[in-house]
């Protein structure tokens, strides 16, 4: 199945896109998205789903996308964990060591971004740097997972874009304050369930930058593995329904170029992995 959440006047509505358009579940989730994705995916849970888009075929209830205005397809993690430098490339055109463990950061939810929404650059800093990952969405609790498991508690992936203020990001040896400002972490537009990707270590990581394509890698790249991140990340602390590991960043990255161009209000930043849609964000002044 594919995810994605759309506004309404009521607030944000879930869907799922299908060949024929996109079914609202607004009946399968009562709950609205924010509910669906902290609760576990149920056997039950997706007899609802397949029932609302049968139901919708039917009747040929479909809304079209193009007119609709899409929200984060996961609106409210309870934990945005993240990973730095978890390509070879990266870490080496940074000139930083390769990692012996993850490198684990985390962002908040503040830093969620919808498709298509404005990134506000934050005043007080200059060096604005785009990061496409692959961002895993988890389906069940998770405590003291096995690396050979993991995989099974992952509920779906989607795009992520892990914008960094460099400036603020190096002031101190945590990494939170530039990493977590306000739509720093754009994700979508689709969610994609475990069943549709299959390997997560085979998908193409490409960004485009203003449409000139800066990062071009795979997911094979990766030094820890999806199952390796969420087996290790479970043996320190529970993962729940809806949260998020998002999975580093390969090179290409504006940190690692001569030229250190950095990004401004107006650019445009686009990530695509594998076949889960392309993200696009624009940089705008903050208000």
């Amino acid at each position: 199945m594919i995810f994605l959440t759309f506004q309404t006047p009521e607030g944000l509505r879930l869907g799922a896109k299908t060949e024929q358009g996109i079914v609202d579940l607004k009946a399968a989730a009562p709950g609205g998205p924010g509910g669906f994705f902290r609760q576990p995916m149920t056997a039950e849970a997706k007899e609802r789903i397949a029932q609302a888009i049968e139901a919708a075929a039917r009747a040929g209830r479909f809304l079209d996308e193009a007119a609709l205005t899409l929200g984060p397809c996961v609106p409210d993690p309870g934990k945005i964990i993240c990973v730095g430098r978890n390509y070879k490339g990266h870490a080496e055109e940074t000139g930083a060591p390769l990692p012996t463990s993850p490198i684990l950061f985390s962002k908040f939810n503040n830093a969620i971004a919808a498709p298509g929404e404005p990134v506000p650059l934050p005043a007080g800093a200059e060096q604005f740097d785009y990061e496409v990952e692959l961002a895993v969405v988890i389906g069940r609790r998770a405590k003291h997972v096995p690396e050979t498991a993991a995989l099974d508690y992952v509920f779906g992936y989607c795009n992520a874009n892990d914008i960094s203020a460099r400036d603020l990001q190096f002031l101190t040896p945590q990494w939170l304050l530039g990493k977590t400002p306000d739509k720093f972490f754009p994700i979508g537009p689709y969610l994609f369930t475990a069943d549709e990707i299959g390997d997560p270590q085979n998908l193409p990581v490409r960004c485009w930058l203003n449409g000139e394509l800066r990062q071009n890698s795979n997911t094979a790249q990766m030094i820890f593995s999806v199952a390796h991140l969420v087996g290790y990340a479970s043996q320190y602390m529970t993962l729940e329904p809806g949260d998020i590991i998002s999975t580093g960043t390969p090179d290409g990255v504006i940190l690692g170029r001569a030229d250190k161009i950095w990004m401004k209000p107006g650019d445009e930043v686009t990530v695509e992995v594998g076949p889960l849609g392309k993200l696009t964000n624009k940089m705008v002044a903050e208000s």
